[in-house]
C-alpha cells in the first residue's frame, strides 16, 4: 500500500479496500488534484466488497466494486455540481448523501459515524471555499516623494561639478605654448665695471653712441634709451 494512503486508516476503514481505491485512484487524480479522504462503508454482515466514497479537492467519488472485485465503477461529481451535502446517523452506521444542481440525490449507506462525520466536514470545507474564494488583495504602490533637504542640494551640487571636472581628462591636452620674457640688453659697461661718475667725456659719449645702436637694432626701448641718455649726460 503506498504510504500517502496510510493516513485514511485511522477510523477503521478496511485496508483492503483502501489498497484497491488507492492503486486505482493514482491513474484517475487530475493534475493538482489531492484526496482528503475515504470512507468506506461496513455493514453488519461481512462485506467481501465494500463500497466507498472518496473527497478531494476538486470532486467526490463514488468507488463501487464489480465482477467480484476484479473491476470497479468510478462516479465523480465536481464540487461546482453540488448543491448540499447530508448526513443521518442510524444505529448501525450512518448514510452519506448530496444532491447535485440538477436535483440528482446520492447517498451511501453504513458508513462508520466518525468517517461519516469527516467527509460531512470536508465536503462543507470544499464548499465553503468554493463560495467564498480567497482573493490575494493586489497591494497598492504608494508613491512617497521625499523633500530634499538643503545638505542634499550640497551633495549634489558637488558631485555635478566632479562629473563636469572629469570630462578634462578625456578632452584632448589644449596645446601648451610657452611665454619668454623680453631680455632686457644691459649697456655695456667698460672694463672693471666703473661708475659713470669715473668715466672721462669721451668713454661717456662712446657708452651713449652704445645705447643708440642698441635702439637702432631694436634690442632697447626708446623709453629706455631716453633714460640711460639722461644719465649720461648728466655726468657730461
Amino acid at each position: 500500500m503506498k504510504e500517502q494512503f496510510k493516513k485514511f486508516l485511522n477510523e477503521e476503514q478496511d485496508p483492503k479496500a483502501i489498497e484497491k481505491i488507492t492503486s486505482k485512484l493514482t491513474d484517475l487524480l487530475m493534475k493538482g488534484e489531492e484526496v482528503g479522504y475515504i470512507a468506506v462503508q461496513k455493514k453488519p454482515a461481512i462485506t467481501v466488497f465494500p463500497d466507498s466514497i472518496v473527497l478531494t479537492n476538486k470532486r467526490i467519488i463514488i468507488c463501487k466494486p464489480k465482477n467480484l472485485g476484479l473491476s470497479m465503477d468510478f462516479t465523480d461529481y465536481t464540487w461546482d455540481d453540488i448543491a448540499s451535502t447530508f448526513v443521518k446517523e442510524n444505529i448501525l452506521g450512518s448514510e452519506f448523501s448530496f444532491g447535485t444542481k440538477t436535483d440528482l440525490a446520492v447517498s451511501i449507506d453504513y458508513i462508520p459515524k466518525i468517517q461519516a462525520r469527516k467527509i460531512y466536514t470536508y465536503a462543507k470545507e470544499q464548499l465553503d471555499i468554493l463560495k467564498n474564494p480567497v482573493q490575494t488583495a493586489t497591494p497598492i504602490q504608494e508613491t512617497v516623494v521625499e523633500e530634499i533637504e538643503p545638505e542634499v542640494e550640497d551633495e549634489i551640487e558637488e558631485i555635478e561639478a566632479e562629473e563636469v571636472t572629469s570630462f578634462a581628462e578625456i578632452l584632448p591636452a589644449a596645446p601648451v605654448y610657452e611665454t619668454y620674457e623680453q631680455i632686457q640688453p644691459q649697456a655695456p659697461t667698460p672694463t672693471g665695471d666703473r661708475k659713470l661718475s669715473d668715466l672721462s667725456k669721451e668713454e661717456l659719449f662712446d657708452k651713449l653712441q652704445n645705447y643708440k645702436k642698441l635702439l637702432d637694432n631694436g634690442l632697447i626701448m626708446q623709453g629706455e634709451y631716453d633714460a640711460y641718455k639722461k644719465e649720461i649726460l648728466s655726468y657730461m
